[in-house]
């Protein structure tokens, strides 16, 4: 990565690596899901892939809005 990017444009990527995430996110758990009755290693793979997205997500909330996800955590909301 050679290019030099300004905060502003650091921060677009992040949000949009954000939302691409999420979207993620949600479709492995729609995946897993759907296979859970006829494919269970599958399912299982998905749902791995599912608690990876999960992960990134809150690196990268806890990255754009630091501190904002702390009260959820203590309260075991999380």
């Amino acid at each position: 990565m050679t290019d030099v990017v300004d905060s502003d444009e650091l921060l677009r990527r992040m949000h949009r690596a954000r939302s691409c995430a999420l979207e993620e996110g949600r479709t492995w758990r729609a995946r897993s899901e759907e296979l859970r009755s006829t494919d269970p290693e599958a399912a299982r793979e998905a749902a791995v892939r599912t608690v990876a997205y999960e992960a990134v997500l809150r690196v990268l909330d806890e990255v754009l809005t630091p501190g904002r996800t702390a009260g959820v955590r203590a309260r075991g909301t999380d």
